[in-house]
């Protein structure tokens, strides 16, 4: 499968960097997990998406969004930005009750999956087959790790992404690039010595411009994010400030 245009360009039309296949989702990266806060859902997920969408093409950063998966397909739909799930269960289509296959992922039109997160682990072995599964599908894998330790193993399934989050900072008031800088750094340099052309994110802790201008400059191409907006009473308004670090300080 080739490169898209859209990837190519990146969102409001901007030319970046050709992403490493149709399967790459932009650089950097704004990605909005609404998890299944009760803000966060149908109404609530559709106004978020479309404001990111459209502050997003206005800062020309791409961005993307995980909604709770009953909102998936419909907003993989109503939406203009990419949609992921937040997690699929490395399984063919078939008589799955329960389950999320990544062939209705595929489906439903949402471009990829994250995959291990730390609210929905999964075994290493699972998470090289949901990479791959995802990969035969040219969907975008984003792979959670915890720690340096833990991002160097996984980066071995070569996913398109891997978000580093340390568990214990997850919804937290201090971000990851403030609190533990050397995780951040520290990852990013695991990755490229086993994955060069998997694109580190960013994630726990993440609530505002500095957060991000400094992931960044640690050399995340990105950050993952989720209470800092999914719960504000003011999203829109987070979402800007969150896309202001991607700008000159």
């Amino acid at each position: 499968m080739g490169t898209s245009t859209r990837s190519v360009l990146g969102h409001g039309g901007r030319r970046r960097r050709s992403p490493i296949s149709a399967r790459a989702l932009g650089s950097p990266l704004l990605l909005l997990n609404l998890k299944s806060y009760p803000e966060a859902l149908g109404p609530g997920a559709e106004r978020i998406g479309r404001s990111l969408a459209l502050l997003g093409r206005r800062a020309h950063v791409a961005v993307a969004l995980a909604p709770a998966t009953c909102d998936l397909g419909w907003l993989a739909h109503e939406l203009t930005i990419p949609v992921l799930s937040q997690h699929v269960d490395p399984l063919d289509a078939g008589a799955r009750t329960g389950y999320l296959v990544p062939a209705a992922v595929a489906a439903c039109g949402a471009k990829g999956s994250l995959l291990n997160h730390s609210e929905h682990p999964m075994a290493p072995r699972e998470v090289a087959d949901g990479v791959r599964r995802l990969n035969a599908l040219g969907l975008s894998a984003i792979v959670c790790a915890r720690d340096v330790r833990t991002a160097a193993r996984l980066a071995r399934t070569k996913p398109p992404y891997l978000a580093v989050e340390p568990p214990e900072l997850i919804g937290g008031e201090v971000s990851v690039s403030t609190a533990r800088p050397e995780v951040v750094s520290g990852a990013v340099r695991a990755v490229r010595k086993v994955s060069p052309r998997t694109r580190v994110l960013c994630g726990a802790g993440v609530h505002g411009a500095e957060d991000v201008r400094k992931a960044l400059e640690l050399g995340s191409s990105g950050v993952l994010v989720a209470s800092a907006v999914a719960r504000s009473p003011r999203p829109a308004a987070a979402i800007r400030d969150l896309l202001d670090g991607f700008g000159p300080p």
